[in-house]
């Protein structure tokens, strides 16, 4: 019994490992045996890693408001978004000009979302205003209308709208 509690921690924590490793920008190699050891010689470094055409760049969930509904906006590295609603089915889809990924991408980079809080709900709050769930490079950070600190304010405004 001992050894499969030894073997089933393990595996949790090859699990975790997997995890952060996949999208958590750290510069570490991946637990994962599919994961290349070797960076591309052909990328230029960057502060924040780039996701693939079919990697999440940024997800964005917003919750509240008068009506109390809750949507979201998933951009994928190549500009695609998908708008989802509250039951997560989607109900609207564009892309990003080049212009306005880099200007998402810049926002996401000026953010620092290691060094953010994970939850700044300190400001004057904003009856019926909106919560914000922002994912990007493995990192969560929670928001409210009343306390968005500045450098999300610009990541807010490079997102695709979440309502169409």
């Amino acid at each position: 019994m001992r050894g499969l509690r030894v073997v089933g921690a393990a595996l949790v924590s090859v699990v975790v490992l997997c995890a952060c490793g996949a999208g958590g920008g750290s510069g570490e190699a991946s637990a994962s045996p599919t994961a290349s050891a070797t960076p591309s010689a052909s990328a230029p470094p960057s502060p924040s890693p780039s996701p693939s055409a079919a990697e999440s760049l940024v997800r964005m969930t917003r919750t509240g408001g008068f009506a109390g509904r809750t949507s979201s906006v998933l951009v994928k590295g190549d500009g695609s978004w998908t708008r989802l609603d509250g039951d997560a089915k989607p109900t609207g889809s564009g892309k990003l000009t080049p212009e306005e990924l880099e200007r998402l991408r810049s926002a996401l980079a000026a953010a620092d979302f290691a060094h953010l809080p994970r939850v700044s709900k300190s400001g004057t709050p904003v009856y019926d205003g909106f919560e914000y769930t922002i994912v990007h490079g493995g990192f969560e950070v929670v928001t409210a209308d009343g306390s968005v600190p500045p450098a999300l304010q610009d990541v807010l405004s490079a997102l695709p709208p979440s309502e169409g």
